[in-house]
């Protein structure tokens, strides 16, 4: 930490305890960053320091600062001004309050620094405070200056140091009105399992391990130029088709997560559907060609029996009928012979 830059010294202000401190940046930028060039013959392009009423170009040293009124006057404005600022936070961390650290919501996340104890005599107090952060589980809120204008601060534990995140005002941050969808969306609990499962499956990450790659992919164009290589040419984006159902895109989406971690994507159980009955009659299934001669025969032989009992059946009721109607004439008959008397 000593070879760091302090960018502000101060002190913390706890209560009537005071710890000199130093600020450094507790984040650095690998961004790779180009100059400007004259396409035509590649020279550099260089932004000068012209002064306007003088017409000439000025030194860093020559330069200070003013405001601009509303009328476009300027009102210079010196590091001495500035140094005498009626304010307790000119040069001190001035903590306000101690709250839990769900309190403070990301959106008011800033810059971050670490707060770097100024010779041995903050070494006590330093430990202390950042001991008292560690018990209490809170995060301290405080009020600082810097760059010409006051800030909020929040103070908490990193390892053995105390950090701190500069943190924007209330009302600096947006509401989000006019955001999300204005239109009434309803969400199965499908959907949601889906959702759930895509999100165990997914996991979670060591953040070390992730890193910039697009940084490595400007690094290897960089190379290829600067060896007179042509620059590698970018990959096929995967052509992705139109997905119009989200559960299919779930679905989908679970499997593909599995399949990148190696994990074997479970098959789900085949869904049967009934199909709807058809309005026509069902054909009567085929009989073996060796079958069918025979089984023809056999209905053949059942229907002539059939018919020759029924035949039979008919000549008999005819027979019985005829018998009958003889039988009742012959007793007509001998009903109406009149019987003749002796005398």
């Amino acid at each position: 930490m000593l070879h760091v830059r302090s960018i502000w010294n101060g002190a913390i202000s706890f209560g009537l305890v005071s710890i000199p401190i130093k600020l450094v940046n507790a984040t650095e930028s690998h961004s790779i960053s180009f100059r400007q060039i004259h396409t035509e013959d590649g020279g550099r392009i260089r932004y000068r320091k012209v002064c306007e009423l003088e017409d000439r170009e000025v030194t860093q040293g020559e330069i200070g600062k003013a405001y601009e009124d509303a009328d476009g006057s300027l009102i210079p404005i010196t590091d001495e001004d500035l140094s005498h600022l009626p304010l307790p936070t000119a040069k001190t961390i001035e903590i306000v309050a101690f709250v839990p650290n769900d309190r403070i919501d990301p959106l008011q996340m800033d810059a971050a620094y670490y707060l770097a104890a100024s010779g041995a005599p903050a070494a006590k107090p330093y430990t202390l405070l950042r001991e008292a952060l560690k018990r209490s589980n809170k995060v301290a809120i405080a009020k600082f200056a810097l760059r010409g204008r006051e800030r909020l601060g929040m103070l908490r534990v990193v390892g053995d140091a105390i950090a701190m995140h500069g943190l924007l005002w209330p009302d600096e941050v947006r509401a989000p009105e006019g955001v999300a969808p204005d239109t009434g969306v309803t969400v199965r609990d499908k959907e949601l399992d889906l959702a759930d499962a895509l999100m165990d499956t997914l996991g979670e990450v060591e953040l070390e391990d992730l890193h910039d790659e697009y940084r490595e992919a400007v690094e290897e164009v960089i190379a290829a130029k600067a060896a007179g290589e042509a620059p590698p040419e970018a990959p096929e984006p995967a052509k992705g088709g139109k997905v119009l159902d989200l559960m299919a895109a779930l679905e989908k989406s679970v499997r593909e997560a599995k399949e990148s971690r190696g994990e074997a994507a479970e098959e789900e159980p085949a869904e049967v559907k009934r199909l709807p009955a058809r309005k026509t009659a069902r054909a009567a299934p085929k009989q073996p060609a060796g079958k069918k001669s025979t089984a023809a025969k056999k209905t053949a032989a059942k229907k002539t029996a059939s018919a020759k009992k029924t035949t039979a059946k008919s000549a008999q009721g005819t027979k019985k009928s005829t018998a009958a109607k003889s039988t009742a004439k012959k007793t007509q008959a001998k009903k109406t012979t009149p019987r003749k008397r002796t005398a």
